[in-house]
């Protein structure tokens, strides 16, 4: 039973960090769900008030990681809060409206329509900011890979 324990959890873990890439997938709740789930098959025991502060500073260190990347990818290309807001909207509706490709091309295009209907820019200074909000959203990817996977290591380092 173990090993079906075991599995259910790293499966919870392996959907986090497809949730990175595809941000409709709400990735802490997985990794917390894997801690759970942890607790419910095998004991709640190693997880002291510690273990929880520590992986709630984690938390907020991914939520700020998420929006500060966005935010610094779009600001250093000449974006505004309207290049922001857009490219937020297409990264979560890029991947339905084109699967694979979406996630990048979403937050591209949201970024772009958004500056050249909200601001009235220039189709190249505009095609410059969703370029940002592309580079935004891939430092975030790999940060909050980062954070995850250190989240995780801590969990396994004090369950075993």
């Amino acid at each position: 039973m173990d090993t079906l324990y075991w599995t259910l959890i790293i499966i919870l873990f392996v959907i986090a960090f497809i949730g990175l890439v595809y941000p409709i997938i709400p990735s802490v709740l997985f990794v917390a769900g894997g801690f759970i789930l942890y607790g419910i098959f095998f004991s709640f025991e190693p997880f002291n008030w510690l273990f929880w502060v520590i992986q709630g500073l984690f938390v907020l260190l991914l939520f700020g990681a998420d929006y500060i990347s966005n935010l610094i990818g779009v600001k250093k290309f000449g974006g505004s809060k309207a290049g922001i807001w857009g490219s937020t909207i297409g990264l979560l509706v890029g991947p339905f409206v084109i699967p694979v490709f979406g996630i990048i091309i979403g937050p591209f295009l949201g970024a772009f329509i958004a500056e050249l209907a909200v601001h009235k820019k220039e189709w190249k200074e505009a095609a410059k900011i969703g370029f940002g909000s592309v580079i935004g959203f891939i430092s975030s990817v790999v940060t909050k890979g980062i954070i995850q996977a250190v989240m995780i290591v801590y969990f396994i380092f004090v369950v075993l």
